[in-house]
Formats: structure tokens, sequence, C-alpha cells
């Protein structure tokens, strides 16, 4: 069952359980919220790399997994998405070989954010990604 922790003002939050479905229901929420927002020229990238660090949770942590967003409007306009999980480990950029099904999730939040990083939580650890807000 999806947790709606808040869904207001400049900020959205969700817990989503350890389980497959979370990475659909994750996309669905961030794109309805980004919709509230009148931000859904940011749907498809938001939505796509939510899923791979939803999909990187439920792969490397059992437990809840958290979804922040928050939008900052300012002199540089820019989005902020955070995943959360209870593993301490940071992720592990790697390449992969052509032929791997998988290995690239965190290079394409590296190649389609303005920025991205990992912090150590009270349980767990935070990837998080910054989209820039279009004028």
């Amino acid at each position: 069952m999806i947790g709606v922790l808040h869904t207001d003002g400049e900020s959205a939050e969700w817990t989503f359980p350890a389980d497959p479905s979370a990475v659909r229901t994750a996309r669905a929420a961030v794109r309805g919220q980004l919709r509230t927002w009148g931000l859904d020229a940011l749907g498809d990238v938001t939505a796509l790399l939510v899923s791979e660090l939803v999909t990187n949770s439920l792969r490397h942590a059992a437990g809840p997994i958290g979804v922040r967003m928050i939008r900052a409007d300012g002199s540089a306009p820019r989005l902020l998405v955070e995943v959360s999980d209870p593993l301490p480990d940071p992720p592990r950029a790697r390449t992969a070989r052509h032929d791997e099904e998988d290995g690239r999730g965190l290079q394409l939040v590296a190649h389609s954010s303005r920025r991205w990083g990992t912090r150590p939580a009270n349980s767990g650890k935070t990837v998080w990604f910054e989209l820039a807000v279009p004028a």
C-alpha cells in the first residue's frame, strides 16, 4: 500500500512497499504531482529516473522506499527528487558491457539530470537528482 506522507505546496512525499508494483505506482504518483504543479514537461524524464532508482532500491534493499520531490523556485528554478531506502550502502555506478541487461541506471541518472548524488540517512541512504525547471 502506498503511504502518502505529504503532497501540499512545494513538496510531495510518498512511501512505497518493497514490492515490484512500487515502480509503476511511484511513476504514477510523480507524474500526477508534476501535473498538479504544471510541470508536465518534466514528466517523462522524472518518471524514468524515479523508476531507475526505485528499481535499484528493490533489487538491493528490503523495506519501504521513500520518494520525495521538492519544487524550488527562485533565480534558478529546479526540481529536487530523492529516493530513500533502508540499505546504508551507497549505489555504485559501473560501466555495463554492451551485452548486459542492467547496470546503466546510475549512468542514466547522471546524464539526464543537472546534478545527482547520495547521502547517508538516519537509517539507510538517499539518492537524489536535480532537474532544471523549464521557463
